[in-house]
């Protein structure tokens, strides 16, 4: 057994902060608060690979995520209040 084994190496302290990249990455924090308020349940679905591909492929010629399109659709087709 080695000597070196037992030896134990001193952490640094942590560097000090950048205030504005601290507040940059809160910034984000304060964008998936809102996010959680309104998105609170989560639904599972099983598509086929070929359903999947032409999902992503919509979401990304319209410049969306894939949820934020099945949201809309899902709102279309299921509106809170129907006329």
């Amino acid at each position: 057994m080695s000597k070196e084994r037992g030896k134990r190496i001193a952490i640094g302290a942590r560097p000090p902060a950048n205030p504005q990249a601290e507040a940059w990455i809160r910034q984000g924090d304060a964008n998936d608060v809102q996010k959680g308020d309104l998105y609170t349940a989560r639904l599972t679905l099983d598509v086929t690979p070929a359903m999947r591909a032409r999902i992503k492929v919509s979401a990304f010629t319209q410049s969306v995520t894939v949820a934020e399109l099945l949201r809309a659709l899902l709102e279309r087709e299921f509106p809170e209040h129907k006329p």
